[in-house]
Protein backbone atom coordinates (compact mmCIF):
# COMPACT_ATOMS: atom_id res chain seq x y z
CA UNK A 1 0.00 0.00 0.00
CA UNK A 2 2.33 2.87 -1.31
CA UNK A 3 -0.63 5.26 -1.83
CA UNK A 4 -0.57 8.32 0.02
CA UNK A 5 -3.84 9.42 2.13
CA UNK A 6 -2.50 12.57 3.07
CA UNK A 7 -5.57 14.53 1.92
CA UNK A 8 -8.21 12.01 3.56
CA UNK A 9 -7.25 12.54 6.62
CA UNK A 10 -7.90 15.32 9.30
CA UNK A 11 -9.55 17.37 6.78
CA UNK A 12 -12.52 19.79 7.75
CA UNK A 13 -16.19 18.58 7.95
CA UNK A 14 -17.59 19.74 4.12
CA UNK A 15 -20.99 19.01 2.75
CA UNK A 16 -19.72 17.00 0.14
CA UNK A 17 -21.68 13.49 -0.89
CA UNK A 18 -19.62 10.56 -0.35
CA UNK A 19 -20.39 7.13 -2.20
CA UNK A 20 -21.72 4.39 0.28
CA UNK A 21 -19.41 1.18 -0.70
CA UNK A 22 -20.70 -2.40 -0.38
CA UNK A 23 -18.93 -5.56 -0.50
CA UNK A 24 -18.97 -7.83 -3.55
CA UNK A 25 -21.66 -11.09 -2.59
CA UNK A 26 -19.61 -14.28 -2.39
CA UNK A 27 -21.53 -17.05 -3.73
CA UNK A 28 -21.14 -20.25 -1.82
CA UNK A 29 -21.90 -23.30 -2.21
CA UNK A 30 -19.89 -25.67 0.09
CA UNK A 31 -20.02 -29.54 0.05
CA UNK A 32 -19.99 -31.76 3.04
CA UNK A 33 -17.78 -34.17 1.38
CA UNK A 34 -15.48 -35.12 4.67
CA UNK A 35 -18.17 -34.96 7.36
CA UNK A 36 -18.37 -37.96 9.76
CA UNK A 37 -21.23 -39.69 11.20
CA UNK A 38 -22.02 -38.15 15.19
CA UNK A 39 -22.93 -39.63 17.93
CA UNK A 40 -23.26 -43.74 18.17
CA UNK A 41 -22.10 -44.41 14.36
CA UNK A 42 -18.60 -43.50 14.46
CA UNK A 43 -15.90 -45.56 15.45
CA UNK A 44 -13.00 -46.54 15.45
CA UNK A 45 -12.87 -50.46 15.96
CA UNK A 46 -12.63 -51.00 11.93
CA UNK A 47 -9.80 -52.55 9.98
CA UNK A 48 -7.49 -49.40 7.83
CA UNK A 49 -6.87 -52.53 5.30
CA UNK A 50 -10.87 -51.85 4.07
CA UNK A 51 -9.60 -48.63 3.24
CA UNK A 52 -6.56 -49.27 1.06
CA UNK A 53 -9.38 -51.79 -0.56
CA UNK A 54 -11.65 -49.62 -1.27
CA UNK A 55 -9.37 -46.69 -2.89
CA UNK A 56 -7.76 -49.50 -5.03
CA UNK A 57 -11.42 -50.77 -6.17
CA UNK A 58 -12.11 -47.08 -6.52
CA UNK A 59 -8.95 -46.22 -8.68
CA UNK A 60 -8.16 -49.55 -10.18
CA UNK A 61 -10.60 -49.80 -12.91
CA UNK A 62 -9.58 -45.66 -13.92
CA UNK A 63 -5.78 -46.34 -14.23
CA UNK A 64 -5.91 -49.30 -15.96
CA UNK A 65 -8.08 -47.18 -19.22
CA UNK A 66 -5.31 -45.28 -18.67
CA UNK A 67 -2.92 -47.68 -19.37
CA UNK A 68 -4.88 -49.56 -21.58
CA UNK A 69 -4.67 -46.89 -23.79
CA UNK A 70 -1.14 -46.09 -23.57
CA UNK A 71 0.15 -49.57 -24.14
CA UNK A 72 -2.08 -51.52 -26.15
CA UNK A 73 -0.25 -53.45 -28.67
CA UNK A 74 3.25 -51.96 -27.38
CA UNK A 75 5.95 -54.09 -28.22
CA UNK A 76 9.32 -54.60 -27.04
CA UNK A 77 12.08 -56.64 -28.96
CA UNK A 78 8.56 -58.07 -31.20
CA UNK A 79 7.28 -58.84 -27.83
CA UNK A 80 3.82 -57.64 -26.97
CA UNK A 81 3.04 -56.49 -23.69
CA UNK A 82 0.12 -58.30 -21.99
CA UNK A 83 -1.84 -57.02 -18.81
CA UNK A 84 -2.05 -59.46 -15.75
CA UNK A 85 -5.20 -59.50 -12.84
CA UNK A 86 -2.73 -59.66 -10.18
CA UNK A 87 0.98 -58.92 -9.34
CA UNK A 88 1.12 -62.53 -7.61
CA UNK A 89 0.05 -63.37 -11.52
CA UNK A 90 3.53 -61.93 -12.72
CA UNK A 91 5.77 -64.10 -14.58
CA UNK A 92 9.32 -64.23 -14.49
CA UNK A 93 10.70 -62.64 -18.11
CA UNK A 94 6.66 -61.88 -19.48
CA UNK A 95 6.60 -58.14 -20.63
CA UNK A 96 3.64 -56.95 -18.97
CA UNK A 97 1.86 -54.48 -17.11
CA UNK A 98 -0.22 -54.79 -13.85
CA UNK A 99 -2.33 -52.39 -11.43
CA UNK A 100 -2.09 -51.95 -7.54
CA UNK A 101 -1.15 -49.76 -4.60
CA UNK A 102 1.86 -48.49 -4.07
CA UNK A 103 3.94 -49.26 -0.34
CA UNK A 104 7.52 -47.14 0.22
CA UNK A 105 9.33 -49.50 2.69
CA UNK A 106 11.30 -47.02 4.63
CA UNK A 107 13.56 -47.63 8.11
CA UNK A 108 13.36 -44.77 8.53
CA UNK A 109 9.12 -44.26 8.67
CA UNK A 110 8.16 -44.17 12.53
CA UNK A 111 6.90 -47.09 14.15
CA UNK A 112 4.26 -47.84 16.72
CA UNK A 113 6.59 -49.75 19.05
CA UNK A 114 9.37 -46.97 18.74
CA UNK A 115 6.84 -44.77 20.17
CA UNK A 116 5.79 -46.22 23.02
CA UNK A 117 9.43 -46.94 23.92
CA UNK A 118 9.40 -43.05 24.27
CA UNK A 119 7.74 -43.05 27.33
CA UNK A 120 11.31 -45.03 28.76
CA UNK A 121 13.84 -42.33 27.29
CA UNK A 122 15.08 -39.41 29.55
CA UNK A 123 14.61 -37.42 26.43
CA UNK A 124 13.28 -38.59 22.82
CA UNK A 125 15.17 -37.77 19.90
CA UNK A 126 14.10 -35.08 17.25
CA UNK A 127 11.83 -36.39 14.99
CA UNK A 128 13.02 -36.71 11.16
CA UNK A 129 12.71 -34.06 9.18
CA UNK A 130 12.38 -37.15 6.14
CA UNK A 131 11.98 -40.81 5.91
CA UNK A 132 14.30 -40.86 2.65
CA UNK A 133 17.49 -43.09 3.83
CA UNK A 134 20.69 -41.56 2.77
CA UNK A 135 21.64 -45.51 2.39
CA UNK A 136 19.70 -46.87 -0.24
CA UNK A 137 17.67 -49.45 2.02
CA UNK A 138 14.12 -47.47 0.75
CA UNK A 139 12.14 -49.83 -1.65
CA UNK A 140 8.95 -49.37 -3.39
CA UNK A 141 6.39 -52.31 -3.31
CA UNK A 142 3.71 -52.68 -5.20
CA UNK A 143 1.00 -54.70 -3.61
CA UNK A 144 -3.47 -55.45 -4.17
CA UNK A 145 -5.48 -58.22 -2.18
CA UNK A 146 -2.82 -61.44 -3.96
CA UNK A 147 0.35 -60.16 -2.44
CA UNK A 148 2.78 -57.86 -2.74
CA UNK A 149 5.95 -57.12 -5.70
CA UNK A 150 8.84 -55.44 -5.36
CA UNK A 151 9.55 -52.62 -7.82
CA UNK A 152 12.95 -51.47 -9.91
CA UNK A 153 14.25 -49.75 -12.34
CA UNK A 154 15.96 -46.44 -13.06
CA UNK A 155 12.11 -44.98 -14.31
CA UNK A 156 11.27 -44.96 -10.77
CA UNK A 157 13.96 -42.28 -9.83
CA UNK A 158 12.00 -39.50 -12.41
CA UNK A 159 9.06 -40.69 -10.32
CA UNK A 160 7.85 -38.72 -7.66
CA UNK A 161 5.51 -42.11 -5.19
CA UNK A 162 4.25 -42.37 -1.95
CA UNK A 163 2.58 -44.58 0.16
CA UNK A 164 -1.38 -45.37 -0.80
CA UNK A 165 -1.16 -44.34 -4.31
CA UNK A 166 -2.93 -46.22 -7.17
CA UNK A 167 -0.36 -46.95 -10.31
CA UNK A 168 0.06 -49.47 -13.11
CA UNK A 169 3.46 -50.29 -13.93
CA UNK A 170 5.08 -51.89 -17.26
CA UNK A 171 7.70 -54.13 -17.41
CA UNK A 172 9.21 -57.06 -16.77
CA UNK A 173 10.63 -59.59 -13.48
CA UNK A 174 13.96 -60.96 -13.54
CA UNK A 175 15.51 -63.63 -11.75
CA UNK A 176 15.84 -61.92 -8.88
CA UNK A 177 12.05 -61.72 -8.51
CA UNK A 178 12.10 -57.69 -8.47
CA UNK A 179 9.57 -56.19 -11.18
CA UNK A 180 11.45 -53.83 -13.82
CA UNK A 181 9.58 -50.95 -14.56
CA UNK A 182 9.81 -49.94 -18.28
CA UNK A 183 6.93 -47.11 -17.72
CA UNK A 184 4.68 -46.06 -15.06
CA UNK A 185 0.82 -44.61 -15.21
CA UNK A 186 -1.66 -42.81 -12.73
CA UNK A 187 -4.90 -42.16 -12.92
CA UNK A 188 -4.49 -38.74 -13.66
CA UNK A 189 -7.24 -35.39 -13.32
CA UNK A 190 -10.53 -36.66 -12.84
CA UNK A 191 -13.30 -34.75 -14.93
CA UNK A 192 -13.96 -31.00 -14.21
CA UNK A 193 -17.20 -29.68 -13.18
CA UNK A 194 -18.00 -26.44 -15.05
CA UNK A 195 -18.19 -23.10 -13.46
CA UNK A 196 -21.64 -22.76 -12.25
CA UNK A 197 -22.22 -26.15 -12.71
CA UNK A 198 -23.75 -27.26 -9.54
CA UNK A 199 -26.41 -24.75 -9.53
CA UNK A 200 -27.28 -24.74 -13.05
CA UNK A 201 -28.33 -28.36 -12.10
CA UNK A 202 -30.12 -27.66 -9.46
CA UNK A 203 -32.09 -24.58 -10.76
CA UNK A 204 -32.93 -27.38 -13.92
CA UNK A 205 -34.08 -29.90 -10.96
CA UNK A 206 -35.89 -27.04 -9.26
CA UNK A 207 -37.97 -26.27 -12.58
CA UNK A 208 -38.72 -30.23 -13.55
CA UNK A 209 -35.35 -30.61 -15.29
CA UNK A 210 -36.30 -27.91 -18.03
CA UNK A 211 -34.13 -24.63 -17.38
CA UNK A 212 -35.82 -21.22 -16.29
CA UNK A 213 -36.20 -18.47 -18.34
CA UNK A 214 -37.49 -15.57 -16.01
CA UNK A 215 -36.07 -12.51 -15.20
CA UNK A 216 -34.95 -13.58 -11.48
CA UNK A 217 -33.04 -15.90 -13.07
CA UNK A 218 -31.30 -13.99 -15.98
CA UNK A 219 -30.69 -11.34 -12.92
CA UNK A 220 -28.69 -14.22 -11.04
CA UNK A 221 -26.78 -14.94 -14.07
CA UNK A 222 -25.76 -11.15 -14.59
CA UNK A 223 -24.82 -11.10 -11.46
CA UNK A 224 -22.56 -13.49 -11.64
CA UNK A 225 -20.22 -11.57 -14.26
CA UNK A 226 -19.01 -9.34 -11.72
CA UNK A 227 -16.31 -11.17 -9.99
CA UNK A 228 -14.74 -10.55 -7.04
CA UNK A 229 -11.68 -11.39 -4.89
CA UNK A 230 -11.62 -14.33 -1.72
CA UNK A 231 -8.94 -13.55 0.57
CA UNK A 232 -7.10 -16.65 1.95
CA UNK A 233 -5.21 -16.72 5.00
CA UNK A 234 -3.38 -19.67 7.17
CA UNK A 235 -1.33 -19.88 9.81
CA UNK A 236 -2.20 -16.80 11.91
CA UNK A 237 -1.06 -18.67 15.10
CA UNK A 238 -2.55 -16.70 17.81
CA UNK A 239 -1.33 -17.73 21.06
CA UNK A 240 -3.47 -14.46 23.44
CA UNK A 241 0.01 -12.99 24.15
CA UNK A 242 0.24 -9.10 23.06
CA UNK A 243 2.81 -9.45 20.21
CA UNK A 244 0.32 -11.24 18.34
CA UNK A 245 -2.65 -8.39 18.22
CA UNK A 246 -0.40 -5.46 16.18
CA UNK A 247 -0.69 -7.56 13.01
CA UNK A 248 -3.99 -9.32 13.32
CA UNK A 249 -5.61 -5.47 13.76
CA UNK A 250 -3.66 -4.47 10.81
CA UNK A 251 -5.29 -7.31 8.93
CA UNK A 252 -8.90 -6.59 10.41
CA UNK A 253 -8.52 -2.93 9.50
CA UNK A 254 -7.55 -3.66 5.87
CA UNK A 255 -10.54 -6.40 5.65
CA UNK A 256 -12.67 -3.82 7.30
CA UNK A 257 -11.68 -0.60 4.91
CA UNK A 258 -10.18 1.52 7.90
CA UNK A 259 -6.81 1.63 7.12
CA UNK A 260 -6.78 2.74 3.52
CA UNK A 261 -8.07 5.48 1.66
CA UNK A 262 -11.27 5.82 -0.81
CA UNK A 263 -9.76 4.08 -3.42
CA UNK A 264 -8.02 1.15 -2.01
CA UNK A 265 -11.65 0.55 -0.23
CA UNK A 266 -13.00 0.33 -3.35
CA UNK A 267 -10.80 -2.54 -3.58
CA UNK A 268 -11.59 -3.87 -0.62
CA UNK A 269 -14.65 -4.11 -1.08
CA UNK A 270 -14.20 -6.08 -3.96
CA UNK A 271 -13.09 -9.38 -1.64
CA UNK A 272 -16.44 -11.28 -0.82
CA UNK A 273 -14.87 -13.54 1.58
CA UNK A 274 -11.95 -15.02 3.77
CA UNK A 275 -10.80 -18.10 3.53
CA UNK A 276 -8.57 -19.10 7.19
CA UNK A 277 -6.86 -22.53 5.69
CA UNK A 278 -5.31 -23.87 9.48
CA UNK A 279 -3.56 -22.94 12.39
CA UNK A 280 -5.37 -19.92 13.54
CA UNK A 281 -4.45 -20.84 17.16
CA UNK A 282 -0.67 -21.31 17.62
CA UNK A 283 0.63 -24.37 18.96
CA UNK A 284 0.12 -25.34 22.61
CA UNK A 285 2.70 -26.97 24.97
CA UNK A 286 3.51 -30.70 24.59
CA UNK A 287 1.74 -32.67 26.61
CA UNK A 288 2.72 -33.65 30.10
CA UNK A 289 4.40 -36.91 31.01
CA UNK A 290 2.53 -39.56 33.01
CA UNK A 291 4.78 -38.23 36.21
CA UNK A 292 3.65 -34.69 35.83
CA UNK A 293 -0.01 -35.63 35.54
CA UNK A 294 -0.12 -38.20 38.27
CA UNK A 295 1.69 -35.14 40.37
CA UNK A 296 0.01 -32.18 39.56
CA UNK A 297 -2.83 -30.64 41.71
CA UNK A 298 -6.43 -30.44 40.26
CA UNK A 299 -7.21 -26.43 39.77
CA UNK A 300 -10.49 -26.57 38.07
CA UNK A 301 -12.25 -23.38 37.67
CA UNK A 302 -15.34 -23.50 35.52
CA UNK A 303 -15.11 -26.92 34.31
CA UNK A 304 -11.07 -27.02 33.12
CA UNK A 305 -8.08 -27.02 34.94
CA UNK A 306 -6.59 -23.38 34.62
CA UNK A 307 -2.80 -24.73 34.98
CA UNK A 308 -3.27 -26.83 31.84
CA UNK A 309 -5.74 -24.69 29.82
CA UNK A 310 -5.37 -21.28 28.81
CA UNK A 311 -8.51 -19.93 27.37
CA UNK A 312 -6.66 -16.58 26.03
CA UNK A 313 -5.86 -17.47 22.29
CA UNK A 314 -9.44 -18.75 21.37
CA UNK A 315 -10.78 -15.90 23.30
CA UNK A 316 -8.92 -13.82 20.87
CA UNK A 317 -9.60 -15.38 17.58
CA UNK A 318 -13.42 -14.93 18.30
CA UNK A 319 -12.94 -11.56 18.59
CA UNK A 320 -10.97 -11.38 15.90
CA UNK A 321 -13.40 -13.08 14.05
CA UNK A 322 -17.08 -11.51 15.71
CA UNK A 323 -14.76 -8.02 14.58
CA UNK A 324 -15.08 -9.31 11.18
CA UNK A 325 -18.01 -11.36 10.20
CA UNK A 326 -20.90 -8.11 10.30
CA UNK A 327 -19.15 -7.08 7.16
CA UNK A 328 -17.40 -10.82 5.05
CA UNK A 329 -18.26 -14.01 5.17
CA UNK A 330 -15.57 -16.66 6.61
CA UNK A 331 -14.64 -19.88 6.31
CA UNK A 332 -12.80 -21.62 8.88
CA UNK A 333 -10.76 -24.76 8.18
CA UNK A 334 -8.87 -26.32 11.54
CA UNK A 335 -5.37 -27.41 11.30
CA UNK A 336 -2.60 -29.19 13.14
CA UNK A 337 -2.66 -27.08 16.44
CA UNK A 338 -6.04 -25.74 16.66
CA UNK A 339 -8.50 -27.42 18.48
CA UNK A 340 -10.36 -30.15 16.46
CA UNK A 341 -10.10 -33.67 16.56
CA UNK A 342 -6.33 -34.73 14.89
CA UNK A 343 -6.95 -37.61 12.72
CA UNK A 344 -7.90 -36.81 9.26
CA UNK A 345 -10.56 -35.43 8.03
CA UNK A 346 -10.34 -32.90 10.64
CA UNK A 347 -14.15 -32.31 11.95
CA UNK A 348 -14.91 -28.54 12.23
CA UNK A 349 -13.60 -26.74 15.71
CA UNK A 350 -16.90 -26.27 17.62
CA UNK A 351 -19.07 -23.41 17.66
CA UNK A 352 -18.69 -23.69 22.08
CA UNK A 353 -15.31 -22.30 21.38
CA UNK A 354 -16.72 -18.89 19.53
CA UNK A 355 -19.34 -17.35 21.63
CA UNK A 356 -19.59 -13.70 19.92
CA UNK A 357 -19.10 -15.23 16.41
CA UNK A 358 -20.93 -18.22 16.59
CA UNK A 359 -24.06 -15.80 15.96
CA UNK A 360 -22.97 -16.13 12.20
CA UNK A 361 -23.05 -20.30 12.33
CA UNK A 362 -25.86 -22.18 10.54
CA UNK A 363 -28.91 -22.65 11.95
CA UNK A 364 -29.67 -25.88 13.10
CA UNK A 365 -32.17 -27.50 10.47
CA UNK A 366 -31.30 -24.87 7.48
CA UNK A 367 -30.09 -25.19 4.24
CA UNK A 368 -28.90 -22.40 3.56
CA UNK A 369 -24.64 -21.94 4.09
CA UNK A 370 -23.63 -19.81 6.81
CA UNK A 371 -22.07 -16.69 7.46
CA UNK A 372 -19.28 -17.93 9.33
CA UNK A 373 -18.69 -21.77 8.20
CA UNK A 374 -16.55 -23.66 10.50
CA UNK A 375 -15.63 -26.45 8.59
CA UNK A 376 -13.48 -29.91 7.36
CA UNK A 377 -9.88 -30.49 6.87
CA UNK A 378 -9.77 -31.42 3.53
CA UNK A 379 -12.41 -28.88 2.71
CA UNK A 380 -14.10 -28.21 -1.20
CA UNK A 381 -16.99 -26.37 -1.96
CA UNK A 382 -18.15 -23.69 -4.73
CA UNK A 383 -16.84 -20.25 -4.36
CA UNK A 384 -18.11 -18.01 -6.95
CA UNK A 385 -19.26 -21.23 -9.44
CA UNK A 386 -15.14 -22.04 -8.82
CA UNK A 387 -14.88 -25.97 -7.38
CA UNK A 388 -12.27 -25.33 -4.67
CA UNK A 389 -10.54 -27.70 -2.55
CA UNK A 390 -8.11 -26.74 0.25
CA UNK A 391 -6.30 -28.18 3.66
CA UNK A 392 -4.20 -26.98 6.23
CA UNK A 393 -1.45 -28.01 4.83
CA UNK A 394 -0.83 -31.68 6.74
CA UNK A 395 -1.03 -34.26 3.41
CA UNK A 396 1.29 -31.88 1.43
CA UNK A 397 3.85 -32.08 4.74
CA UNK A 398 3.76 -35.71 4.76
CA UNK A 399 4.06 -36.32 1.25
CA UNK A 400 7.35 -33.90 1.71
CA UNK A 401 9.22 -36.64 4.25
CA UNK A 402 9.24 -39.11 1.44
CA UNK A 403 10.59 -37.32 -1.80
CA UNK A 404 14.22 -35.63 -1.21
CA UNK A 405 13.02 -32.11 -3.03
CA UNK A 406 10.91 -29.47 -1.76
CA UNK A 407 8.97 -28.37 -4.67
CA UNK A 408 5.67 -28.61 -3.15
CA UNK A 409 3.47 -27.48 -6.43
CA UNK A 410 4.69 -30.64 -8.22
CA UNK A 411 3.58 -32.85 -4.72
CA UNK A 412 0.01 -30.93 -5.37
CA UNK A 413 0.01 -32.00 -8.85
CA UNK A 414 0.89 -35.57 -8.11
CA UNK A 415 -1.53 -35.59 -5.12
CA UNK A 416 -4.38 -34.62 -7.90
CA UNK A 417 -3.30 -36.29 -10.75
CA UNK A 418 -3.32 -39.96 -7.78
CA UNK A 419 -6.74 -38.49 -7.62
CA UNK A 420 -6.28 -38.72 -3.67
CA UNK A 421 -6.34 -35.80 -1.41
CA UNK A 422 -4.36 -38.22 1.78
CA UNK A 423 -2.62 -41.07 0.28
CA UNK A 424 -0.32 -41.19 3.57
CA UNK A 425 -2.80 -41.66 5.92
CA UNK A 426 -3.07 -44.07 7.57
CA UNK A 427 0.09 -45.18 7.38
CA UNK A 428 1.87 -42.01 8.54
CA UNK A 429 0.14 -38.63 7.94
CA UNK A 430 -1.23 -37.52 11.61
CA UNK A 431 1.06 -39.58 13.34
CA UNK A 432 1.29 -37.20 16.31
CA UNK A 433 1.13 -39.28 19.21
CA UNK A 434 3.01 -39.27 22.37
CA UNK A 435 3.63 -42.69 24.17
CA UNK A 436 0.88 -41.00 26.86
CA UNK A 437 -2.05 -40.68 24.67
CA UNK A 438 -1.55 -44.59 23.16
CA UNK A 439 -1.39 -45.99 26.52
CA UNK A 440 -4.40 -44.64 27.98
CA UNK A 441 -6.42 -44.35 25.25
CA UNK A 442 -5.40 -46.69 22.67
CA UNK A 443 -8.65 -49.44 23.46
CA UNK A 444 -10.99 -46.15 23.52
CA UNK A 445 -13.36 -45.03 21.58
CA UNK A 446 -11.51 -41.82 20.99
CA UNK A 447 -8.31 -43.21 19.82
CA UNK A 448 -8.30 -41.44 16.48
CA UNK A 449 -5.15 -42.12 15.86
CA UNK A 450 -4.05 -41.60 11.89
CA UNK A 451 -7.43 -41.29 9.98
CA UNK A 452 -11.10 -42.60 9.86
CA UNK A 453 -11.45 -46.08 8.90
CA UNK A 454 -13.61 -45.47 6.07
CA UNK A 455 -15.60 -48.69 5.48
CA UNK A 456 -17.58 -47.91 2.76
CA UNK A 457 -16.01 -45.28 1.11
CA UNK A 458 -12.97 -44.05 0.90
CA UNK A 459 -13.82 -40.24 0.93
CA UNK A 460 -9.83 -38.98 0.26
CA UNK A 461 -10.50 -40.04 -3.47
CA UNK A 462 -10.79 -37.14 -5.35
CA UNK A 463 -14.06 -37.67 -7.66
CA UNK A 464 -14.31 -34.28 -9.37
CA UNK A 465 -11.28 -32.03 -10.12
CA UNK A 466 -11.30 -28.49 -8.63
CA UNK A 467 -10.74 -25.13 -10.54
CA UNK A 468 -8.59 -23.88 -6.97
CA UNK A 469 -6.05 -26.35 -5.11
CA UNK A 470 -4.81 -24.70 -2.00
CA UNK A 471 -2.63 -25.68 0.73
CA UNK A 472 -2.31 -23.74 3.98
CA UNK A 473 0.74 -23.00 6.49
CA UNK A 474 3.59 -23.69 3.31
CA UNK A 475 7.23 -21.31 4.11
CA UNK A 476 6.18 -19.34 1.24
CA UNK A 477 3.47 -18.72 -1.71
CA UNK A 478 3.97 -20.24 -5.04
CA UNK A 479 1.33 -20.75 -7.48
CA UNK A 480 0.98 -23.01 -11.09
CA UNK A 481 -1.40 -24.01 -13.21
CA UNK A 482 -1.76 -27.64 -14.25
CA UNK A 483 -3.66 -28.70 -17.35
CA UNK A 484 -5.55 -32.24 -17.59
CA UNK A 485 -5.89 -34.35 -20.75
CA UNK A 486 -9.74 -33.06 -20.83
CA UNK A 487 -8.98 -29.92 -21.14
CA UNK A 488 -9.03 -29.42 -16.92
CA UNK A 489 -7.22 -26.35 -15.64
CA UNK A 490 -6.37 -26.38 -12.02
CA UNK A 491 -4.69 -23.49 -10.23
CA UNK A 492 -2.29 -24.40 -7.57
CA UNK A 493 -1.87 -22.27 -4.10
CA UNK A 494 0.27 -22.57 -1.35
CA UNK A 495 -0.69 -20.30 1.45
CA UNK A 496 1.74 -18.60 3.31
CA UNK A 497 1.92 -18.88 7.45
CA UNK A 498 0.68 -15.34 8.32
CA UNK A 499 2.75 -15.35 11.70
CA UNK A 500 5.49 -15.51 9.62
CA UNK A 501 5.39 -13.84 6.63
CA UNK A 502 2.65 -11.04 7.07
CA UNK A 503 1.17 -12.39 3.61
CA UNK A 504 -2.16 -13.02 2.83
CA UNK A 505 -3.40 -13.83 -0.66
CA UNK A 506 -6.32 -12.11 -2.48
CA UNK A 507 -7.45 -14.59 -5.80
CA UNK A 508 -9.45 -12.94 -8.33
CA UNK A 509 -12.93 -15.20 -9.45
CA UNK A 510 -12.89 -13.91 -12.50
CA UNK A 511 -8.93 -14.90 -13.92
CA UNK A 512 -7.70 -17.02 -10.48
CA UNK A 513 -4.86 -15.03 -10.94
CA UNK A 514 -3.53 -14.34 -7.40
CA UNK A 515 -2.33 -11.24 -5.55
CA UNK A 516 0.09 -11.54 -2.65
CA UNK A 517 -0.83 -8.50 0.16
CA UNK A 518 2.07 -8.15 2.78
CA UNK A 519 1.36 -6.81 6.20
CA UNK A 520 4.85 -5.97 8.12
CA UNK A 521 5.30 -4.34 11.45
CA UNK A 522 8.28 -2.51 11.92
CA UNK A 523 9.97 -2.28 14.95
CA UNK A 524 11.54 0.71 15.97
CA UNK A 525 14.32 -0.55 18.44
Amino acid sequence: MTESYEDDFLCAPTNEQHPTLERHVSHYDPLHTFALAKGDQKHYQQQYSDMYFLRLAKLKPVVEEVATEAWSNFQIGGETVRRVDRVLDVRQGDLCWVAGTVYMDMPLKPNILDDISKDHWISAPPPREKFVSASGQDQTMLEDESGRLRLVGTTLQTETLVTGCIVAVMGTENANGEFEVVDLKVPNLPRQPQRWERDDSSVVLANGGTKSKDKKRKAEDDNRVSGGKVAIVSGLGISGDEADTLSLDLLMEYMLGEACGLSEQQEVSKISRLIIAGNALAEEAPLPSRDELSGRKANKKYGYDSSAYNPAPTAHLDNFLAALLPTIPITLIPGDTDPANASIPQQPMHPALFPHSRAYSAIPGSDEPPWFDSVTNPWEGDVDGWRMMGTGGQPIDDIFKYVEGDDRLEMMECLLRWRCGAPTAPDTLCKLWTSLYLLQYANSENSNIGCYPFQEKDQFVIEECPHVYFVGNQSRFESTVIEGPLGQSVRLITVPKFKETGEVLLLDTDSLKVEVLKFEVHNAG
